[in-house]
């Protein structure tokens, strides 16, 4: 024990020699930056910057690795609160609650709220892995396949009480993730799953790209469709930031708890915090006594999520350090780093110094998790007014650097136009879920559990056959699955009881024609999926056929429920449901205008490239659809042609392709002639 406090306090001063600390704020730079731009990804700029550490010392290498990944969680919260675009794609969920808190002139409030419970949530990660150092290996080990298939259930299960009373939809959605997770070569067999004969589909559906189709492009239809500022009420002297801190200890209970469970989802091999955002945030709804509140603007729902990711990253430390099992995307990027410096995970990295071991390097980073948040949120706390008073930008000015950003974002990762493809079609789908009242967090959901589901569940059959469904820890689980299922319909049914008992009118959810019509689509692709499967090896069809069969139940139930309460308001109005009139019009022409835009958008980057996409289409954008005046529209042009040259081709050497119309005139036949003429 004494040893491990020598190490500890060891740890402590190895950050702050000099260099180790420069780096450790160079990397802090670095990650604000990253988590504040959409799409470009921790992970990838991690990758990105592994050439810099051959030189560096060890503690240096991960002071600035670590100092860098420590805070992109905490500073992507502010581009989800602030825009409704995901900073980071571990920061997806704030946006539920966030983005609709700056809406309403409460951006401050949701940022400062976002930030505190960060920073809460990454002290408690760093305690947990102080702590887990001396007993970490038994708790990784206890953990099978079939337990690891549950929890990815159960999550899923969880994440359906962000839909309220329509349980069936958000599991339905949850499927329809799941099964786009299927997408690819079958990892086992080589099997092509739903690829339709293209080469781009072998590597299955990627995160990023649909994440930002799903999320950012209807808050771009929104925003433009209304006209308005992102803010629609005026945000007053920052909406209340020392309020959204005092959030996080009025409601500290639930940030604790959501800090363990960014802890343990942590823990687990290949979850992270793309997994355990979403299931903190379901707790902080099913937590909650007022749970409608949430997605209109709740705090508890930026709390949650904030706390989780920053707390995860504490727990994939562990069984990264221990064992050599990245806990996240980001921790297998890492251990690239132990391996140029010539470090072993494992029981090396948790003996003292004296015995041969690296345990105060292991302690430095917990003091460098520590230390990076505590800058990050310090920082941004300082500029935190001019951060809000963004969203008092109008719209029109604002909407051509998100589209670059999202464009940006989704070719970046891996520089692929077929990745822009995604965006816009996982776009249109995200766009008519929200017309419909369909949640899209279940789906995303689905989407990053798919591989994990997938493999465990051949993994727990393939070793267990069917015994592995009478394990008591797989009951147990199913048993909290069941809870967490009927929990809200119990909860929407004594609240309905109630409402009768003292005569309040029902609520009526809006009905239209396209409400079955899009579900009979849903069970479409359901059917399709499954008839594909047919002819596939079992290991290939296995988990299609798992998901396919319960997805296509839940499918043709909420069919039934759409086509019932469509028949039903045709018999009380003698006619088929109309759509409102008022301001229709203006609605329908904005929306075309705004989608014709964002297909420009994208045409413009595949003919002419970026470099020259970037500053045509964000000056026809600003002249043309919002007839802005000539100064303001130069001046944005060139600032976001500045930007994007200076960060992605400069700074980051992006390889951006040339564009489809350049490269037809570079062909040496048609140059010629060209020349000639």
């Amino acid at each position: 024990m004494i040893e491990m406090l020598q190490s500890l306090v060891e740890g402590f001063f190895l950050v702050f020699v000099w260099k180790t600390f420069s780096l450790m704020i160079l990397g802090i730079a670095i990650g604000f930056a990253v988590g504040i731009l959409p799409g470009l990804g921790g992970p990838v700029t991690l990758a990105l910057m592994l050439p810099f550490i051959f030189t560096m010392e060890a503690v240096e290498a991960f002071a600035f690795l670590l100092g860098m990944s420590a805070v992109t969680a905490t500073t992507g919260d502010i581009t989800s609160i602030l825009f409704g675009i995901p900073g980071e794609a571990i920061t997806a969920s704030t946006i539920v609650d966030g983005h609709p808190m700056a809406k309403k002139g409460e951006a401050g409030r949701a940022l400062g709220a976002a930030l505190m419970s960060s920073l809460v949530g990454a002290l408690f990660g760093a305690l947990c892995l102080a702590l887990a150092i001396p007993i970490v290996r038994p708790l990784v080990l206890s953990i099978r396949s079939p337990e690891f298939f549950m929890l990815a259930m159960l999550g899923i299960a969880f994440l359906a009480s962000l839909t309220g009373g329509a349980i069936i939809k958000g599991l339905a959605a949850a499927a329809i993730g799941l099964q786009l997770a299927t997408v690819g070569l079958d990892p086992i067999s080589g099997i092509e799953r739903y690829t339709f004969g293209t080469l781009y589909l072998w590597d299955g559906i990627r995160l990023v790209p649909a994440t930002l189709g799903l999320f950012a492009i209807p808050e771009i239809m929104d925003l433009a469709v209304k006209g308005t500022s992102i803010a629609q009420t005026q945000v007053g002297k920052l909406g209340g930031v020392m309020e959204g801190i005092k959030d996080t200890f009025r409601y500290w209970r639930l940030v604790l708890r959501c800090s363990a469970i960014g802890t343990y989802v942590g823990v687990i091999p290949g979850m992270g915090g793309s997994v355990s955002q979403w299931v903190a945030y379901a707790h902080a709804v099913q937590s909650s006594p007022n749970s409608e509140r949430f997605g209109k603007g709740a705090v508890e729902g930026v709390l949650g999520p904030g706390a989780a990711n920053n707390s995860t990253l504490g727990g994939a430390l562990v069984p990264t350090i221990a064992f050599g099992v990245p806990g996240s995307v980001t921790m297998a990027i890492l251990l690239g780093a132990f391996i140029i410096q010539g470090l072993v995970p494992g029981p090396p990295m948790l003996i003292p110094e004296s015995q041969g071991g690296r345990l105060s390097l292991t302690f430095s980073f917990v003091w460098i998790v520590v230390l990076s948040n505590i800058i990050t949120v310090t920082l941004c706390l300082m500029f935190l007014n001019q951060l809000a008073k963004i969203t008092r930008v109008r719209g029109s000015l604002v909407i051509p650097f998100l589209l670059l950003l999202i464009y940006l974002g989704g070719f970046a990762e891996n520089n692929s136009f077929e990745d822009l493809i995604v965006v816009l079609i996982f776009g249109a789908l995200g766009w008519v879920m929200v017309q419909l009242d369909w949640p899209r967090p279940p789906l995303i959901l689905g989407l990053v559990l798919g591989p994990l589901a997938e493999n465990n569940l051949f993994l727990a059959t393939d070793n267990y056959g069917l015994a592995w469904l009478q394990f008591p820890s797989v009951l147990f689980l199913f048993a909290v699955i069941l809870a967490g299922t009927f929990y809200p319909v119990f909860q929407q049914w004594r609240q309905k009881r109630n409402q009768q008992q003292h005569g309040q009118p029902k609520k009526k959810s809006p009905v239209s024609r396209l409400h079955p019509v899009f579900t009979f689509l849903v069970v479409a692709f359901f059917a399709w999926a499954l008839w594909e499967a047919t002819g596939w090896w079992f290991r290939a069809r296995l988990f299609p056929w798992a998901i396919g069969f319960p997805g296509l139940g839940l499918a043709l139930s909420q069919l039934y429920l759409d086509s019932t309460a469509l028949m039903a308001a045709m018999k009380m109005r003698g006619e088929w449901p109309a759509r409102k009139p008022d301001g229709n019009r203006l609605v329908m022409r904005r929306t075309l205008g705004i989608t014709a835009w964002i297909l420009g958008f994208f045409a413009a980057i595949w003919f002419f490239g970026f470099s020259l996409a970037v500053p045509l289409t964000t000056f026809l954008y600003l002249k043309v659809g919002a007839r802005e005046g000539w100064p303001i529209s130069v001046t944005l042009m060139l600032l976001a042609w500045l930007s994007f040259y200076g960060l992605f081709d400069y700074a980051l050497h992006v390889p951006f392709p040339r564009g489809l119309l350049l490269d037809w005139l570079t062909i040496p036949g048609l140059l010629i002639s060209v020349t000639a003429s």
